[in-house]
């Protein structure tokens, strides 16, 4: 209990300092491994130390804990949908109490925001240690970073019922969501028809920690005051010293999910989609998962440790419901996370288990956004609503991209893309890593490898390819550099402790890192991309944002001093994992603002490794520096499934391991894996041998071609689940649970998963030496193999035979999927190609399926001009028709012209019904009928039989040659098609 007392006195002022440790040969050795020294843990992070030793001793002191926050009733009001009070922090030894200003905001989509500030540091009343720069204020601009422009769309129909002790605050569509807000202590219950499904401050574990004067240095032999915080400060660390200039300020809440077994996101972790336990019980973690940026190469696996990237957003989920929370904090952040027997037992829906979990932030605003469902659907169209959509990515970023650190010459580059071509294996984007700039000066090319580089890029576009150069944050400290002398001529460096631009080391030696919180470094970012001042790129060249956690090599915990200073005097402790993401956005705008000799935008693409929540509006990311190990292909799946549950579904892994020399199985392995990627590259490390997929050898380039152009074939699937996860946050990738909200024995899946609306359910196989693989079927509807058609049925796991040859891949029924089979060198090259559509019955022999379609590159989709189709067998008429599922479709009607010649050329029907080949064969002579513009016409059918009754029957119809953007129906029985049809035919 005496840690509660010291968290909660008063004391007064010190000072600290810093010193730097050099690390850099020590980091960047290409043979070490993730060196756990030099990063925290909980008990090495004075904040989360002090708050889980907290947690620790009021969870032990039971009932005769009480939490020392309670609202102070007068204050109360309500106001436009906003509820105000404050909270009274009670302080053993202080007879003032610490007011905590609350604000309580309801958002249209029945989303609740809760924020709690503190009031002395609000208005400025607190001192700073020593000659500070930094503001007094707790951070409170996340918003403007994290959240869309428009987000504050108040529900302005709440209803309020003031009792004593207790506010009642109905909201949201029907005013079926309650806020239920108790005064002493504190705690906020959120329930959904009349069921509780979060609850803030259950446990009493919430804690602000309040300004106060650092207490004297003790006496020489003597102890410290106990009003001393342990770390509170200064904290030292790695040789590196933080001074703390406000002292501790750091803010914990514990949030329950009642009757919820299982929660997922917070990425990003290598570690299982459903999160594990971080104290006690089977397999627990021993440390709180870390949300703090950082370079961790080489990371492990199975573990809770931080990596590149943050999004503070849980999602809990159980039969018949999900909720969800965002913690809108970018300071470094801890949660644990237990499971424990609830106090009852839930009358319907949900295992016997309630998720406890304590969320811990060193600075910055206790704001947290709730989300209350009540199915996983609702729940991300909510949260997207707040941080945006993914963006529509151009085409050719769903295709697939070749990467290594180097291609070392223009030369290099060009026999790459030629033997990708004479091995008839498709890519759309060569990369190009730190090697091709001019002594790692950003925004130049090598003069002696890359010496005439606008005619590499001449030559990529010849078959509608792209180059993405990498641009990073750190910007080379030498002389005869323009970059760097406008940098700080124009004063838009970070600036360190005392206001001096801060210099550190990284690829280029002594850098600088530019400040893209400040909007002047904005503009100036937006002037190096144009085609004028960048010399040597083009339309068709795109940017790579690594290192920008920031990666600093000699900084503590490979990272920037945390009382560095940002624009408007922030700290960077408040914003470290936005930082990434504002340096990220900065590219994907001043990319948008090029123009080409006509004056026409295209649409960015940005790939980052560091990101915070709403980076889904500007790119694409990647899991970061992973290693040629099966361990590593393992973890990829349910770090890709993490993120698209955490709303950033563009999203990858480095196929074939960033680090180390795969085997040839391996990497064949994770090719066939990597191809249900969203984001689909390859990369290897400089030191890696070279494996462009040709180099293996046959059978493997065979195989690993094949799998290729699958992908390739299947872009047309990919681009429509794109086109739903930009309008309402649905996962590209979709774990098991999100498709079967209500099957139990799948929630904790993530080596399988669904490919956006189509049907499709892969199992890569990620162990060695596999021959089979087992696959869990979440419902009793009838799946088809891919490839041989093979029937699938019955709730329950299904033995699937998995050869290196084979890609373990089902279709479910009543699902209707496009393709394009002809094969390209690059998904340009596609863009006039028809379209098969493979229509895949149900029991009922129903199906249905979706086909968004625009240029692929421009902003015009956003003036109508796209496709939108819905596809839809009815076994009751045996006929598949094409309706349109556009939002306006007069807007459409110049789009449809220019794709006027986008047929389809194939429609294979699988699994057909015995009424079917009954009714439909025998009488249709192998014909079927096409109603299109008023006009009935023939086409080919080709019944195969099923070489026995555990496979499906299928029916192809051959060149209907029916327009993509057009309604049409297709029969597959004249007589369903009308009377019309005899006088035409």
């Amino acid at each position: 209990m005496r840690l509660l007392q010291n968290l909660l006195s008063p004391a007064s002022p010190g000072a600290g300092g810093l010193t730097v440790l050099l690390l850099l040969l020590d980091l960047i050795t290409p043979a070490a491994t993730v060196k756990h020294e030099n990063f925290k843990t909980c008990s090495q992070s004075g904040f989360c130390r002090r708050n889980r030793a907290f947690a620790d001793d009021a969870i032990a002191a039971g009932d005769k804990w009480s939490s020392p926050y309670e609202v102070k009733e007068d204050t109360i009001a309500l106001q436009n949908g906003v509820l105000t009070a404050e909270i009274l922090k009670t302080v053993p030894g202080l007879q003032e109490k610490v007011v905590l200003p609350l604000t309580i905001k309801f958002h249209k989509t029945g989303a609740v925001r809760v924020t709690i500030d503190e009031l002395k540091r609000q208005k400025g009343e607190i001192e700073l240690k020593g000659q500070s720069k930094a503001r007094k204020e707790r951070y409170h601009e996340t918003e403007r970073w994290a959240l869309v422009p428009d987000w504050d769309i108040r529900d302005e129909k709440v209803v309020y019922d003031n009792r004593k002790g207790q506010i009642t605050l109905k909201f949201g569509p029907e005013s079926k969501y309650k806020a239920i807000v108790t005064a002493n202590p504190f705690s906020v219950k959120f329930e959904r028809d009349g069921e509780t499904h979060i609850v803030f401050n259950d446990r009493g574990l919430m804690n602000v920690e309040h300004w106060r004067p650092q207490p004297p240095a003790p006496e020489e032999g003597k102890e410290k005051s106990p009003e001393d915080l342990d770390g509170g400060w200064d904290e030292t660390f790695g040789g590196n010293t933080d001074t703390k200039p406000r002292g501790p300020e750091a803010i914990a809440l514990d949030i329950t999910f009642p009757g919820y077994e299982h929660v997922y996101g917070i990425p990003s972790h290598a570690t299982s989609l459903s999160l594990k336990t971080t104290k006690g019980g089977d397999g627990a973690y021993s440390e709180p998962y870390r949300l703090y940026n950082a370079d961790v190469f080489e990371y492990i696996v199975d573990s809770p440790m931080t990596l590149y990237g943050s999004i503070p957003f849980m999602q809990a989920h159980r039969k018949g419901s999900s909720v969800g929370v965002l913690w809108l904090n970018a300071a470094e952040t801890w949660v644990d996370v237990v499971k424990e027997k609830p106090k009852k037992i839930l009358p319907i829906g949900g295992k016997s288990e309630d998720t406890k979990t304590h969320w811990i932030s060193e600075s910055g605003l206790l704001d947290v956004w709730v989300f209350l469902g009540p199915d996983p659907a609702t729940l991300y169209t909510s949260y997207g609503a707040l941080t945006g959509y993914t963006k529509m990515p151009p085409s050719f970023a769903i295709a697939y991209h070749q990467c290594r650190w180097n291609y070392v010459s223009q030369e290099d580059v060009k026999d790459v893309n030629k033997k990708f071509d004479k091995h008839d294996i498709p890519y759309d984007v060569i990369w190009l890593d730190i090697e091709y700039t001019d002594g790692k000066r950003y925004f130049t090319f090598d003069p002696l490898t890359f010496p005439d580089p606008m005619s590499m890029m001449k030559n990529a576009d010849k078959t509608e390819r792209k180059v993405v150069l990498i641009i990073d944050p750190h910007i080379k400290n030498t002389e005869n550099y323009d970059i760097v002398d406008e940098l700080k001529s124009k004063d838009l460096a970070v600036k360190d402790k005392d206001g001096n631009i801060y210099e550190g080391w990284c690829w280029p030696g002594s850098s600088h890192w530019v400040d893209a919180f400040n909007p002047a470094a904005f503009e100036w970012w937006n002037s190096l991309f144009t085609f004028d001042r960048f010399k040597g790129t083009t339309k068709n060249t795109f940017i790579w944002n690594d290192m920008n956690e920031p990666s600093v090599f000699n900084g503590p915990e490979t990272t920037m001093p945390k009382d560095n200073i940002h624009f408007d005097n922030w700290e960077h402790r408040d914003v470290h994992n936005l930082n990434g993401m504002t340096f990220m956005n900065a590219t994907h705008q001043a990319l948008e603002a090029r123009q080409d000799s006509k004056g026409r935008t295209q649409r960015s693409f940005v790939l980052t490794r560091a990101f915070f929540a709403g980076a889904q509006r500007l790119g694409a990311m990647w899991t970061g520096d992973n290693e040629a190990k099966w361990e590593h292909l393992q973890a990829a799946f349910p770090m890709l499934l993490s993120q698209g549950v955490a709303g950033f579904p563009f999203s990858g892994a480095d196929v074939g391991g960033f680090f180390g020399n795969p085997s040839k199985e391996l990497l064949t392995r994770w090719y066939q894996s990597g191809i249900w990627y969203p984001f689909f590259r390859a990369h290897a490390h400089i030191d890696a041998k070279r494996r462009e997929p040709y180099i293996a050898g046959d059978p493997y380039t065979r195989i690993i071609r094949e799998a290729v152009r699958l992908r390739y074939a299947l872009l047309p699937a990919w681009y429509t689940a794109f086109h739903r996860a930009s309008q309402d946050g649905m996962p590209i990738l979709r774990p098991n649970f999100v498709v079967h909200p209500d099957d139990e024995e799948g929630f904790a899946l993530d080596d399988q998963a669904y490919l956006g609306d189509t049907g499709i359910l892969v199992k890569p196989v990620v162990s060695e030496g596999v021959e089979t693989v087992d696959i869990h079927l979440g419902d009793n509807e009838v799946y088809y193999d891919y490839w041989t058609y093979k029937i699938y049925q019955g709730k329950g796991l299904k033995n699937y035979p998995a050869p290196l040859d084979q890609m373990p891949v089902l279709m479910r029924g009543g699902h209707i999927i496009p393709r394009r089979d002809r094969h390209r060198r690059s998904s340009g090259l596609m863009k006039y190609d028809p379209f098969t559509l493979v229509v895949v019955l149900n029991d009922k022999g129903n199906a249905e399926g979706h086909l968004y379609h625009d240029d692929g590159e421009s902003f015009d989709y956003q003036k109508g001009h796209y496709i939108h189709r819905k596809f839809t067998f009815d076994s009751a008429t045996k006929s598949l028709s094409s309706t349109d599922l556009h939002q306006d479709p007069p807007t459409a009607e110049a789009y449809n012209k220019v794709v006027k010649s986008l047929l389809v050329e194939k429609i294979l029907i699988v699994g057909v019904s015995k009424a079917i080949k009954a009714s439909v064969l025998a009488k249709s002579k192998n014909k079927a009928t096409i109603l299109e513009d008023g006009k009935y016409r023939k086409a080919s059918m080709v019944y195969t039989p099923a070489q026995d009754n555990t496979f499906g029957d299928t029916l192809l119809i051959r060149n209907p040659k029916v327009r993509i953007a057009n309604d049409w129906t297709v029969y597959l029985d004249k007589k369903d098609a009308g009377g019309a049809v005899k006088d035409e035919l």
